[in-house]
């Protein structure tokens, strides 16, 4: 049985980036409608959760001689795996910027009643435009376009001792989830390449000191030298399912070797840090 989804609510536009897709021209010299600019998600992925809360918006720029219509325009974004199927759709709302030209914008709110896909649709899904011009020219761009629909990902993490003697171990744990759609909660990414990053206190730039896999149960753990105070994180680049995803830097207040003269801070109680969505 087919799982589909028809909850797509209109909620008003967002905020949008100059990020964006140019459809084919053919279509335009089939039909006479120009498609500017097709913009989805303001050209970011679409990284959904576990909850119904998520959103975001599709915007079309198009252009005829004669203008757009607000006839027969239609929006969606549409994946078919096997016999799982989602989409997201409906009628977009359009402004005339002059004479010829409109941007027509569509926002998607998740609905409690249908919420996120299946695990198996993640990844990329076509995008449908469809316009008409005032002169009854029609536009549709049979979904040729694609744009990536993720499984969002958290990233936990934990360093310590804390406060550490420099040039003493320094343990560095942590934890790759991602939403499972199928089950509505967050479960423990498997065998996943992820960046241990060291940002100096004072600094702005994180660097990368080594690679660590996730185990069989998402978890991390490294050991490596404390040499100076500053915060440590994981980082995880993302697939072609799930989002990229970086901890919250957790600080480690490293102090002299006996000997040094270097006076002591106080330390600072451990916690462990989680990424924000």
């Amino acid at each position: 049985m087919r799982a589909t989804s028809i909850g797509a609510v209109l909620t008003g536009a967002l905020v949008l980036s100059a990020s964006a897709v140019t459809a084919p021209a053919a279509y335009a010299a089939e039909t006479g409608v120009v498609i500017k600019k097709v913009s989805v998600n303001g050209g970011k992925p679409i990284v959904l959760g576990t909850s119904q809360t998520e959103s975001f918006t599709i915007s079309v720029t198009a252009s005829d001689d004669s203008g757009i219509s607000s006839k027969l325009a239609f929006f969606q974004i549409k994946r078919e795996v096997g016999d799982n199927y989602w989409s997201y759709h409906g009628t977009p709302t359009c402004t005339a910027s002059s004479a010829t030209t409109s941007t027509c914008k569509l926002a998607f709110k998740l609905d409690s009643g249908w919420g996120v896909p299946r695990n198996t649709l993640a990844g990329p899904w076509k995008v449908v435009v469809q316009l008409q011009s005032k002169d009854g020219d029609l536009y549709n761009n049979g979904g040729d376009i694609t744009h990536p629909v993720l499984r969002r990902g958290k990233l936990s993490v934990d360093a310590g001792p804390e406060p550490v003697t420099k040039g003493k171990s320094l343990k560095v744990t942590g934890k790759l989830t991602r939403a499972n759609w199928d089950k509505r909660t967050y479960a423990g990414y498997t065998n996943q390449p992820v960046k241990l990053q060291f940002r100096k206190a004072g600094t702005s730039t994180y660097t990368t000191i080594k690679t660590v896999k996730t185990n069989s149960t998402g978890n991390l753990s490294t050991t490596v030298t404390a040499s100076a105070d500053g915060y440590w994180r994981w980082s995880f680049a993302g697939t072609s399912t799930t989002s990229t995803v970086n901890a919250t830097g957790d600080y480690v207040d490293v102090r002299g070797q006996p000997g040094t003269g270097r006076s002591a801070r106080a330390g600072r109680t451990g916690r462990c840090r989680v990424a924000s969505r």
